[in-house]
């Protein structure tokens, strides 16, 4: 018989929902105490557990509104059945659930889906196998296409803490596991070794190290087209996934099949981690009041409209963003913002910039005589470090890098202190002209806010491997010597640097261990121990003008209707 929990939903347990194969699948369905029904379904499928107090929370909010929420367990993990193969069956087994539930009595047909991380890129892979009941997406912190987030061929060390978390058919302690000795393993095939359990899914990635027919069936980001159906795009600035929330939203909004599907498009970005709405505050920045929302009834007003056909009077604009700060909210029309002004901030020095005691610095002005070039050696057996906690759940924040930049082995480039507020909010990028005397290397970029009490804010960052400049498909060492031109992404941001404070870009050839080491030999990737020390040579002449792109949005644009709150700093997490 039903369950009525706290008179707030009637919950039907263990449902089995059979796919196409004969496997079949265990989900959870809350339904409404109130009125007859059907109802509208909202789908959450997760390699996370479902039977979690938090889940149940989330089912409670929509059922109480008139939708019936079912939350199932997917392939190979807790109570349903098959094996567990991170997301290579989702596509087919999203779109049997969806129609699925489309078809039960307590359902009226429209299904929307809901998710984050995992359970976001699967709503993807769901989508593009055509489910005729799926109305309508919400999807938070999704990954991109394989090797968009890491462009190394290699998945991030840190990586295989998730893959252990999600071994067997319940979560693994992770915190029975030091890590940050794991990480240090070489080679990295047999890292899953030196963590304790043997892998097969970290191996079968290491086999392939670079983007072919294995990584296909993963790919959605380059099948927009397909697509008609409406999503709500969220994710945060310090999201370690963020890159792919606002590439699918200019996905979607360009190229989804109809332009109906074009226009029912929506971009929510906070001042979060992974974990979004979660906390005002990471690490030492406090983002304010405002940066915490009332993010279910942004999730529950998109349903609303598309499986229930309300309209929201008036109706949100297409695009919100926190800009970090300046600490408030502000909408817009499209993304990246249509009047951003691209501004190129070349890189300066005598040949010296070496650590931020060095002599480099950004200028709006290109570079008028032949500068010498910044040199620095790589090492990979003393990496540049990465800072984060040593589990995966969440890498990297607005850290303070001022330690990190006292090393000779990273390069540091910082503007004049700014004579007024400056907001920088888009994609960013580095045009870099370098070489090194190996015939494979990374270089990694890092965009900072330099406060005037000496505090250097991460704000995003991004790297290249050398053998893959070209492409993730098509590996090629480089030249040992010869001079390169190298685009970085860095991802996005939306940063109002404050009058005094100082731009500041960071260069290495490392990011220890959000990547792996490059060793510099040009072997094959993940599968030796052998290093080599590189040379590593960064051009900033009228040859070669390497420069950072920043998104600047006229100051014109800075005023809001909303209350601006300072970003203050404190000294706990």
């Amino acid at each position: 018989m039903p369950l009525s929990v706290s008179n707030q939903a009637r919950v039907l347990f263990n449902r089995r929902v059979p796919l196409r194969d004969g496997i079949t699948l265990s989900a959870d369905i809350y339904l409404p105490t109130q009125g007859k029904g059907p109802w509208p379904a909202i789908l959450l499928r997760t390699p996370y557990l479902k039977a979690q107090a938090q889940i149940a929370q989330r089912a409670l909010a929509f059922v109480r509104y008139g939708y019936a929420f079912v939350v199932m367990d997917v392939r190979g993990r807790g109570d349903s059945d098959g094996e567990f193969v991170p997301y290579r069956h989702e596509g087919p087994d999203g779109y049997d659930a969806i129609e699925w539930c489309a078809a039960q009595d307590w359902c009226d047909g429209n299904v929307g889906t809901l998710g984050a991380s995992y359970a976001g890129r699967i709503q993807w892979l769901a989508a593009l196998e055509q489910p005729p009941h799926l109305k309508a997406m919400v999807v938070l912190v999704a990954p991109s296409d394989p090797f968009v987030e890491i462009p190394t061929g290699l998945p991030s060390p840190m990586h295989l803490c998730w893959e252990h978390y999600v071994s067997g058919r319940v979560t693994q302690p992770m915190e029975l596991v030091d890590w940050e000795q794991v990480y240090w393993h070489l080679p990295l095939l047999t890292m899953d070794e030196r963590a304790g359990r043997f892998n097969p899914h970290w191996r079968e990635q290491i086999a392939h190290a670079a983007l072919d027919d294995y990584w296909l069936p993963l790919c959605y980001q380059r099948r927009f087209e397909e697509l008609a159906v409406p999503v709500l795009h969220i994710s945060g600035w310090y999201d370690d996934e963020q890159i792919g929330t606002p590439l699918n939203y200019i996905g979607m909004t360009t190229r989804a099949a109809t332009p109906q599907a074009r226009a029912n498009q929506r971009l929510l970005m906070g001042p979060w981690g992974h974990q979004v709405n979660t906390s005002r505050k990471l690490g030492e920045i406090d983002f304010g009041p405002q940066a915490l929302i009332d993010l279910e009834a942004e999730e529950r007003r998109w349903f609303d409209r598309f499986l229930k056909g309300r309209r929201q009077e008036p109706p949100p604009a297409p695009v919100r963003l926190f800009i970090m700060g300046a600490n408030y909210w502000r909408d817009g029309q499209e993304w990246p913002l249509a009047r951003t002004r691209w501004t190129r901030f070349y890189l300066h020095s005598g040949g010296a910039a070496n650590s931020r005691f060095g002599d480099g610095h950004l200028s709006p002005e290109p570079p008028a005589s032949d500068e010498p070039y910044d040199s620095y050696r790589y090492d990979p057996a003393r990496p540049m470090p990465f800072i984060t906690e040593p589990t995966s759940a969440q890498i990297g924040g607005p850290d303070d890098y001022a330690a990190i930049q006292r090393r000779d082995d990273v390069l540091v480039y910082v503007s004049e202190p700014l004579k007024e507020d400056l907001e920088v909010t888009g994609p960013v990028r580095l045009e870099l002209y370098a070489s090194s005397s190996a015939p494979d290397t990374d270089f990694v970029a890092m965009l900072l806010d330099v406060w005037p009490d000496g505090f250097r804010q991460r704000l995003c960052d991004g790297m290249v491997r050398a053998r893959f400049r070209e492409g993730m498909d098509r590996p090629r060492l480089i030249e040992p010597g010869r001079i390169y031109r190298y685009e970085i992404d860095c991802w996005n941001t939306a940063q109002l640097f404050k009058a005094g404070h100082r731009i500041g870009l960071q260069l290495s050839s490392s990011a220890f261990p959000k990547y792996d080491r490059n060793l510099n030999t040009g072997a094959a990737l993940g599968l030796t121990s052998e290093m080599a020390i590189a040379e590593q040579r960064i051009y900033h002449d009228r040859a070669y003008p390497s420069a950072l792109v920043l998104p600047v949005i006229p100051s014109a644009a800075s005023p809001s209707p909303f209350p601006v709150s300072e970003t203050s700093r404190g000294t706990s997490k």
